[in-house]
């Protein structure tokens, strides 16, 4: 005689369908904002800014739009981090003073420490239009970051990294809460552009 299928009360049930369906919606809309990722026409700027981190994906997109967009000035976040490493080598190795290169770091090693650095850039050398280069999955939340510490016209542009499913679900959470954050906890005070 067959075992009688488990039933699960209408309620849990519902409960269940609810929470995968919004679970499927997240994981579209995170790989919409986190992955498709592709700039809109991405016009002239002052400085091309590459964030720290991923150097090894993060520094070609950079060097390449330098070039392509006529940026007088490529600007490298300067870390000393295991994944800042290319970048690092460049400052360490740099001439300074270098009218085509500048590297900062940022007073907190977070998107945060290098939006309120980068402001103090853009104020600085008075530039207008900046882009900022940074892996897809991290481009929206430091976009709003740059646009929260600037008045500068901030264009972003993704490297795009080769993640595996699991990499790509972390860095979906990870992100998914740092945009709640920032919406929530804006970076610079309006005063302080």
């Amino acid at each position: 005689m067959p075992r009688p299928l488990l039933t699960l009360p209408p309620v849990l049930a519902q409960c269940l369908a609810f929470g995968a369906g919004a679970a499927a919606l997240w994981l579209i809309l995170a790989a919409q904002l986190f992955v498709n990722v592709t700039p809109l026409a991405v016009h002239h700027t002052d400085a091309v800014i590459m964030l720290g981190g991923a150097s090894a994906e993060r520094l070609p997109v950079a060097r390449q739009l330098q070039q392509e967009l006529g940026a007088r000035v490529l600007v490298l976040s300067h870390t000393d981090t295991p994944g800042n490493k290319l970048a690092d080598e460049v400052c360490n190795t740099a001439q300074f003073p270098n009218p085509d290169l500048v590297c900062f770091r940022p007073g907190e090693y977070d998107t945060r420490g290098e939006a309120q650095a980068v402001g103090k850039l853009v104020r600085t050398n008075g530039w207008k239009s900046i882009t900022v280069v940074t892996s897809s999955y991290h481009v929206t939340r430091a976009g709003r970051l740059m646009e929260q510490c600037t008045t500068a016209d901030v264009q972003t542009v993704p490297s795009h990294p080769d993640f595996s499913p699991a990499q790509w679900l972390r860095r979906f959470v990870i992100e998914t809460g740092g945009l709640i954050d920032v919406s929530l906890r804006p970076e610079c005070p309006a005063g302080a552009q």
